[in-house]
């Protein structure tokens, strides 16, 4: 069976589209999948298991993009293409069945969108992908029991970036003497380019004895790093969506995004609110002590099965 599934351009939609594919994997064990996405998700499904293929949707002009990726399809019979994106690719291509997103925004979150696509109840949950050699890189990165407390200071715009000394304050009341993590060592994430090391660099230099991992991991490395640490804490990110995925206790900030439809989801996850109009809200009216309750209460939550 061969199944072309075309998902998103950005790490987090890419990463709640896992859910689907980890179905689809149960379902049809068999099942060669060829995945196209955009070149900073990539990471996601490097270590995708029956991943024959990936095809790259980078941007071009006049949807240069799309008759690109006809091209390299079109030739193939599927048994099965499922489009995220709502394109009109998947009518172009020959498929014993499609499964296609349907345009317009639609209450909800965004995980309950994806599954009705497939027509699953409940939604299935995304997963992270990472094999030994990632696991080594992350045993080597943050060596012994710990815990590690892992931040994420950065996303990829600066409305949903918490101001960096609540990063910190946060931190130390859950590490220093008497915290929920007490002992706790910071590890501090974000993705490569000198915007997110930006953000980083405040709470970096806040935290010198931080593992600096900005920019300095692969997505199947990151995913195999955060499974090692206590507890995640960050901005609402493609790292956020990440961390939940690979059963990390995560802690998703929200401010103007909507937590409705984004937050995080994962065995033990939950995102917490800046005071304000839904939507509309700055990340400086979610305060650190608020932050550090709700990670207390995520740190006392039983995992989910």
């Amino acid at each position: 069976m061969r199944i072309l599934f075309v998902t998103a351009t950005r790490i987090g939609d890419a990463v709640l589209s896992t859910g689907l594919l980890d179905h689809l994997l149960r379902a049809y064990p068999s099942a060669r999948i060829t995945i196209a996405c955009g070149p900073v998700a990539e990471g996601v499904f490097a270590r995708m298991p029956n991943r024959e293929a990936t095809i790259l949707l980078a941007k071009r002009r006049f949807a240069g993009h799309w008759v690109s990726l006809w091209a390299e399809v079109a030739r193939q019979r599927w048994d099965l293409v499922v489009d995220l994106r709502g394109s009109a690719l998947s009518w172009l291509v020959w498929t014993r069945r499609r499964a296609v997103m349907r345009g317009g925004r639609r209450p909800g979150h965004k995980l309950l969108q994806l599954a009705g696509v497939l027509g699953l109840e409940p939604a299935p949950r995304p997963v992270a992908w990472f094999g030994p050699q990632d696991v080594a890189r992350a045993e080597a990165l943050l060596p012994g029991e710990g815990p590690y407390l892992a931040l994420g200071p950065s996303a990829n715009w600066s409305g949903k970036v918490w101001p960096p000394e609540r990063f910190v304050a946060l931190f130390q009341a859950l590490a220093g003497p008497g915290g929920r993590l007490e002992g706790a060592r910071p590890v501090v994430l974000g993705g490569p380019g000198a915007t997110e090391a930006a953000m980083a660099a405040p709470v970096l230099a806040a935290l010198p004895q931080a593992v600096d991992l900005v920019g300095r991991l692969e997505l199947p490395e990151a995913a195999a790093l955060l499974s090692r640490c206590a507890l995640f804490v960050g901005n609402d990110s493609g790292l956020m969506h990440l961390s939940a995925a690979a059963g990390t206790p995560t802690l998703g900030l929200f401010g103007p995004t909507p937590a409705a439809e984004y937050a995080p989801v994962g065995r033990r996850a939950r995102a917490v609110l800046a005071r304000g109009l839904p939507g509309r809200a700055p990340m400086g009216a979610l305060s650190a002590e608020a932050a550090l309750e709700a990670a207390v209460a995520l740190l006392d939550t039983p995992a989910e099965g």
